[in-house]
């Protein structure tokens, strides 16, 4: 008796872990890093984005008598070189194609890094492989040359052609250049203030709300304001201490505030994709499907009598039309109070996901569906 009593209060004891364990498990499972929501304002990537040659092609290059503007740069870059050419000269090239650069800068890049660009071709040369990007410079939307390109290329595509028959793997027309680009200006950051602003990704008063209770928390009352539903002001210290400020800060963990509800719909796939927070009301759906279906048949008919001069073979077609349509179905969807339900209740009636799209509609329109719709 006092050895059950015994094993009995062991697995009580176990028991009781594992809930403390899955109760622990369960307050953090939601948990995000401030990071990973919001930004700091001020720091960001820059595009930049340059016109350039790529040269060494195998035969591969633009068509010059359709891209005049490939002409016009060789020749500018020979006058460059003080390489003159006649009058009025006639160049027919093709291993050489013109491309416009791109290539994101980073915050804080300084000058000497190298950057990832990716060179897309811009006339009708057939393949980029193979080819040598000349020196390019790199502009930003203020007309500064930023960084400067040039490099072999490593284009993921391959194909082939041989007596009228051609094969193509991948995209032949882009290519990629790792550490193609070196930095040659650095983009000037915000000034150092005593205080910095975070930006959610996405706009929310009561992610912002939570997020300003944990930095106050983790820094004590007044580090943070939120000045609305999307920047947070952050009162940080001096320039010595600021950098591992910034560390802390982007660790605490936060649990964000629910996401409205929201169903996206891809009107060219027929994707439909629904958050957590969709819910239905009762409501009545009649679904029926319409197909028409046309078959044509090729009729030939042959003069009455064989190899005579009376007539000629004539072919003509005939169309058959069928229309189906299926029995329209009235079916009560229940109110559902999780995704879970709301799927299950479209499912019973056989929608496909191109059905959902008018579907769903009609059900917002009704005033069931408690969801913003977003058609992209």
């Amino acid at each position: 008796m006092k050895q059950h009593n015994l094993i009995k209060t062991s697995l009580l004891n176990i028991a009781l872990c594992a809930y403390v364990v899955l109760a622990v498990l369960a307050s953090t499972v939601h948990a995000e890093r401030l990071k990973d929501l919001a930004n700091i304002q001020g720091v960001r990537t820059n595009q930049l984005i340059g016109y350039g040659l790529v040269v060494g092609l195998d035969g591969t290059g633009d068509q010059t008598t359709q891209t005049p503007f490939t002409v016009k740069s060789i020749l500018s870059m020979l006058q460059q070189m003080g390489v003159s050419l006649p009058e009025g000269s006639s160049l027919q090239l093709k291993n050489v194609a013109a491309v416009i650069v791109t290539a994101a800068l980073p915050p804080y890049a300084q000058p000497g890094q190298t950057l990832d660009i990716t060179v897309s071709s811009m006339g009708n040369a057939k393949s980029l492989r193979g080819g040598t990007l000349l020196m390019t410079p790199l502009k930003g939307n203020d007309g500064q040359i930023y960084a400067m390109a040039q490099g072999n290329m490593l284009v993921g595509g391959v194909g082939a052609a041989a007596s009228g028959s051609q094969t193509q793997i991948n995209h032949l027309s882009v290519g990629r250049i790792s550490a193609g680009a070196t930095v040659e200006r650095a983009v000037a950051m915000a000034p150092n203030t005593k205080s910095i602003n975070l930006e959610l990704k996405e706009f929310d008063f009561t992610t912002a709300s939570i997020v300003v209770d944990a930095i106050n928390r983790k820094f004590g009352q007044n580090t943070a304001i939120a000045l609305d539903g999307r920047v947070i002001q952050v009162s940080a210290p001096d320039n010595s201490n600021r950098v591992a400020f910034l560390s802390t800060l982007e660790k605490i963990d936060v649990t964000p505030g629910q996401n409205s509800a929201k169903i996206i719909l891809n009107a060219r796939t027929g994707s439909v994709v629904m958050n957590q927070a969709v819910t239905l009301e009762n409501c009545a759906v009649s679904h029926g499907n319409l197909s028409v279906i046309i078959n044509t048949i090729p009729i030939i008919s042959q003069p009455v009598a064989p190899f005579s001069n009376s007539g000629q073979t004539v072919v003509a077609a005939r169309s058959q039309i069928e229309i189906n349509k299926e029995p329209g179905k009235v079916l009560m969807v229940n109110k559902g109070a999780s995704l879970a339900e709301v799927i299950k209740g479209l499912n019973a009636i056989g929608a496909t996901p191109q059905d959902l799209l008018a579907i769903l509609q009609a059900m917002k329109a009704a005033g069931s569906l408690h969801a913003d719709l977003e058609i992209i």
